[in-house]
Parts: C-alpha cells; sequence; structure tokens
C-alpha cells in the first residue's frame, strides 16, 4: 500500500458498515454494528456519538481496549484498527459531535445524560483489498 492515511481514510469515508468490538466481563469479544464516526483526525482518531447507558460503555469504562472495523460492501475491502477507547461525558465533547436531528436520540439536547463521546485512538491496523491482507502501525 503505497499511501496508507489516503487509502485507508478513502475507505472509511466511504465504508457501509462500522463495527465495534469491546472486551465483556468474561473475556469474550463484543461487537456491535454503530454508526459512522462523526469526525476522524488521519486513520488514528475516531469520535462516535452514542448513549451513555449503553453495554459497550459500561464495558469500555472497565477495559478500553477496542477494535473498529470498517467495511466497504461494495469493493470488499475493509480495514480492522485496534487501539483505546475513552468515554467522554464532557459538555465540550458533546457539543463537538452534536448534529441537528440527534434530539430524536437524546431528548434532552447536548446535556442529556444518556449522550456521550467514544474517543477512539488506534495503534495499528490490518487491511483487505483485492484478496490480500497487510498489516501496519499508526
Amino acid at each position: 500500500m503505497k499511501n496508507p492515511e489516503k487509502t485507508i481514510g478513502n475507505l472509511i469515508d466511504k465504508s457501509n458498515v462500522t463495527i465495534i468490538s469491546y472486551i465483556d466481563n468474561g473475556g469474550f469479544p463484543i461487537s456491535k454494528a454503530m454508526l459512522s464516526p462523526r469526525e476522524r483526525e488521519g486513520i488514528k482518531t475516531f469520535w462516535f456519538s452514542t448513549n451513555t447507558s449503553s453495554n459497550k460503555v459500561r464495558y469500555f469504562r472497565k477495559n478500553p481496549k477496542a477494535s473498529v472495523y470498517f467495511v466497504n460492501k461494495r469493493f470488499f475491502r475493509g480495514v480492522s484498527l485496534v487501539g483505546i477507547v475513552e468515554v467522554l461525558e464532557t459538555l465540550e465533547a458533546k457539543e463537538r459531535l452534536w448534529q441537528d436531528g440527534d434530539t430524536i436520540y437524546y431528548k434532552q439536547g447536548a446535556t442529556d445524560p444518556d449522550y456521550c463521546v467514544l474517543k477512539f485512538t488506534a495503534k495499528k491496523g490490518r487491511y483487505y483489498s483485492n484478496f490480500k491482507s497487510e498489516d501496519f502501525d499508526i
């Protein structure tokens, strides 16, 4: 892969599916489909909005290790990123990601106690395309 930042960034921007995985109390991985990240910095840092009451938030507070997988079904390409999740509940973080229409999920707006931000910071990844996989560090 000539330019991982560009190649993988394009895949992420066009991905149809985003899967986030976390570890439960028994040490087993749990995977969950999510809306695409609201923001990203290159292929290292991603911000997602989610419910504070969700299982993933509860488990990330105990074990921040995570995996995020972005898929482009049309071209059968994907990238798996592993790293650490921070659960952010500051008003600054919440307002940063807030979008018009979010009140459908969070009735009290950006101050809703059931609204939080997941900040995922990738450490390394694995890219799949054209029947080949390639590991890379971030």
